[in-house]
């Protein structure tokens, strides 16, 4: 696999093929990519809706009426749609619950690394909740890594894909729960292949070039 390649030829896609599936088995990998993205201090802040059926879909599109209705096809025409939801709190429930799933995956090697890992997490989750009172934004910058790590991996299987912000979040939290159950909507993916006449597959790219965007240190 080149990696130059997947970045060159992976677009956001404008137009899918609703008669093209993404198979079982290449979204199990994108499953894996979203469970084993990085994110700081491993938080993990987040929690993924997928619609993989029309109806699915459709509860989905309530977030693209009105002015984002430019993005219901996206979502009904796609194989499958990839809801990414953030915590709205980051406690200290929480932060046990995964220092208990570290320890259940056998990360400790005895119980001065498990008091290690448990107060360096305290403490920059505690700079940005108690600190600098800036936690949601901590933790919606964690999904968008997240988003970057499925974009890229759907473009190396050649799935075509497309992050969408364009979004009535707070019609997605009354959809499905999300406020009672301790999340917020953020955005959208949707995955699957593009149809042939989707105008944004024959463009060419267009970045800022590398003298602006690099600074190589000697």
């Amino acid at each position: 696999m080149n990696l130059k390649n997947v970045a060159l030829s992976r677009y956001s896609t404008k137009a899918f093929d609703p008669s093209k599936k993404v198979t079982a088995e290449q979204f199990d990998h994108i499953k894996s990519l979203l469970r084993f993205s990085p994110s700081s201090v491993n938080t993990q802040p987040w929690h993924f809706i997928i619609a993989d059926t029309a109806e699915g879909r459709e509860r989905v599109s309530k977030g693209t009426q009105g002015m984002f209705s430019f993005n219901n096809e996206k979502v009904l025409n796609s194989s499958h749609v990839i809801v990414f939801c953030v915590k709205t709190d980051i406690s200290d429930k929480y932060l046990d619950r995964v220092l208990e799933a570290e320890e259940e995956d056998k990360r400790f090697a005895d119980p001065a690394v498990k008091e290690t890992v448990r107060n360096g997490r305290a403490t920059f989750v505690g700079m940005h909740r108690d600190q600098l009172k800036d936690a949601d934004h901590w933790m919606e910058k964690q999904v968008y890594l997240n988003m970057g790590t499925v974009l890229l991996g759907a473009g190396a299987m050649g799935i075509d894909a497309v992050p969408i912000e364009g979004v009535d979040a707070q019609a997605l939290n009354e959809e499905f729960g999300l406020t009672e159950k301790g999340y917020r909507a953020v955005t959208l993916i949707a995955l699957g292949h593009r149809d042939e006449n989707d105008f944004n597959a024959a463009l060419p790219k267009s970045r800022l070039p590398e003298a602006e965007l690099f600074t190589e240190l000697a």
